[in-house]
């Protein structure tokens, strides 16, 4: 297929305006490999991974090319193949992917060792004496953004079952994500308790582990296939009826774990269940929670009268997939239907009353749309259902939202010259929004956006949250 619908989709090319830039100009080196017309080279290498991997080409493709999955084969057999790798590309690859990702309390340490150096001294020692000027300045951009960093994940801070308020809809297992659960352990907190109030009992098995997204992305399938059965037979000995993600690049990779071990016979089936049940927070809320307007929401609480939202978005009896209980007996007791007991005192939320949200403040609120959210998972729409049901707050829509940041996973760190081309164009239409808060959904996005925020000198006029944050914000009154 090369009727170029994609050119115009895709960051690179409408960077560089050069055809190999392009999806179609890379679908035809990819092509030219494969039938022997040309060889894998440094040239072809640094195409592939030039690429962002935002698969912003799939949906404006009329013939459905899965350029995703055609790229990490790519760069799967060029990582087997390759000669230009130096021996400290090689150790720090082989670090990455083998020794610390695939492993949770191998990330909780780096959390704690990240937590030691924000919170001793040690970070403000280290920039007082110049030392971050050793690292290029990507990196030192970065560093300077990095939100608290924590040792304890999600589960070891409130446990591994949290019952539903009121009737129970169905059971939810959350993925709590590597980075997710280092760098984002509150977000992870929040997002059991949005659950939680929508009527959905939470498991978080502890058995689960790194999704591979970062794998597959950077040609390490073997590693991405044998993370994904870990978390398949995790999610299975739960005995979920969903399994929520609130992280756009991860939640990609699980509803593609079917694809990924589509030739393996013995994890075939079982990869199609975890593919579909996988689903964005903000849908389950949208589509499958019990959801109420903030006035709804104000009255239950007895906080009085509060400007509402209007009607409510969804509701406990809206339908669900084939075999997925749209609504169910309550179950508040101390051990959830599954067998998971509950820890002791839930989330620590203060939540009451139903889900609702409510700005105490008027504010101007504005969304980045995760690439992989949005052209893989397909779900743009429930966020925004979501920002506008927020009373007291303004939704303006973001100009090409549905553009790349430029993080793209780690994509920043290995290109930061075309990433940050791309953010300076993002950052221009950010301004022209006048919001108070950027809101995402996905941590590598939300990171590039509040480094977006110090580089343009507007950290004194605008916050990037995750959208789970925000809400969050919005229904427990910590704002």
């Amino acid at each position: 297929m090369r009727c170029g619908f994609c050119l115009p989709a895709c960051p690179t090319f409408r960077e560089t305006g050069i055809e190999a830039e392009s999806p179609r100009g890379r679908i035809a080196l990819m092509k030219a490999v494969a039938d022997g017309l040309m060889d894998p080279d440094e040239a072809f290498e640094t195409q592939m991974n030039h690429c962002l991997g935002c698969r912003a080409c799939e949906p404006a493709c009329p013939a459905d090319v899965k350029y995703g999955q055609l790229l990490e084969q790519a760069r799967d057999s060029v990582e087997k193949h390759t000669t230009t790798h130096r021996w400290w590309v090689k150790a720090a690859r082989k670090t990455a992917f083998d020794g610390l990702f695939p492993h949770q309390n191998r990330m909780r340490l780096l959390g704690g060792a990240l937590q030691m150096y924000q919170k001793t001294g040690l970070r403000k020692l280290v920039r007082g004496a110049g030392l971050m000027k050793m690292f290029p300045a990507h990196m030192r951009e970065m560093e300077a953004i990095l939100p608290d960093a924590s040792y304890k994940g999600v589960v070891e801070q409130i446990g591994a079952f949290h019952p539903a308020k009121g009737e129970r809809i169905a059971t939810v297992g959350l993925f709590r994500g590597c980075i997710m659960d280092v760098l984002f352990t509150e977000t992870n907190k929040h997002t059991v308790e949005l659950l939680n109030e929508a009527g959905f009992d939470v498991v978080i098995p502890e058995s689960q582990n790194c999704c591979g997204a970062l794998h597959a992305h950077s040609g390490e399938q073997d590693g991405a296939k044998a993370l994904a059965k870990g978390n398949i037979a995790a999610f299975k000995a739960a005995g979920v009826d969903w399994i929520a993600s609130n992280a756009g690049g991860c939640g990609a990779l699980l509803v593609e774990y079917d694809h990924l071990l589509h030739d393996d016979a013995q994890w075939k089936q079982d990869a199609a269940w975890c593919a579909t049940r996988t689903i964005d927070v903000s849908k389950l809320l949208v589509e499958h929670g019990r959801l109420q307007s903030a006035a709804q929401a104000a009255v239950a609480a007895g906080a009085g009268s509060m400007v509402g939202s209007g009607a409510s978005i969804g509701g406990a009896n809206n339908g669900s997939r084939s075999g997925v209980p749209a609504s169910a007996p309550a179950a508040v007791s101390a051990i959830s239907p599954h067998g998971h007991a509950a820890a002791s005192g839930g989330c620590g939320g203060s939540c009451s009353g139903g889900l609702g949200f409510a700005s105490d403040e008027k504010v101007r609120i504005t969304y980045q749309d995760s690439c992989h959210l949005r052209n893989v998972m397909r779900s743009s729409e429930a966020p925004r259902k979501l920002m506008r049901s927020v009373a007291n707050a303004e939704f303006v829509e973001l100009a090409e939202a549905d553009r790349c940041c430029g993080s793209a996973g780690i994509y920043n760190l290995t290109q930061p010259q075309m990433a940050g081309q791309i953010l300076d164009h993002k950052m221009e239409h950010v301004k022209h929004t006048g919001a108070q808060y950027l809101l995402t959904s996905n941590p590598g996005c939300l990171l590039q956006m509040k480094n977006g925020i110090e580089k343009h000198g507007m950290s004194g006029q605008m916050e990037a949250l995750h959208l789970v944050d925000f809400l969050h914000e919005r229904i427990c009154g910590k704002h």
